[in-house]
């Protein structure tokens, strides 16, 4: 499934996050897709509280990962400065995928590992609004 949703305000992303989590599941994996400052750390920060999550949500930039306890575990890494797939593997990615919910910003280095069932979320500038084409 392919689906473009326009996100003209704040509110459209957070209802977007309000309509993914009902259907998560424990090994389900978020990638979020999209250039700085698009709106990923953000829909994770909604995404989180509409999955019980009641901790403070922030960007892994520099930790690679955060972990966060609600609905189900919450695994959110930031590929962002990973060099290697070497590097993922490291991290004990394939090992946590099965552990709960995983969201990916900055998916890119590790695209052909993830599992095929990964939903993809493309963030994207447009004119005057966002917009979010979901894939999967």
């Amino acid at each position: 499934m392919n689906t473009i949703i326009k996100l003209r305000k704040e509110d459209d992303t957070i209802n977007l996050a309000k309509k993914l989590a009902p259907s998560l599941r424990c090994g389900d994996v978020v990638a979020l897709f999209g250039e700085l400052g698009v709106g990923k750390t953000f829909f994770t920060k909604h995404l989180c509280k509409f999955l019980d999550v009641t901790e403070n949500v922030s960007s892994p930039s520099y930790v690679l990962m955060n972990e966060y306890s609600g609905k189900f575990p919450i695994f959110h890494f930031d590929f962002f400065r990973l060099d290697s797939k070497d590097e993922l593997l490291e991290l004990g990615l394939y090992d946590i995928f099965d552990q709960g919910i995983t969201i990916i910003e900055w998916p890119e280095i590790a695209e052909n590992l993830l599992p095929t069932k990964t939903i993809r979320i493309e963030f994207s500038f447009e004119e005057s609004y966002r917009k979010a084409r979901i894939i999967n």
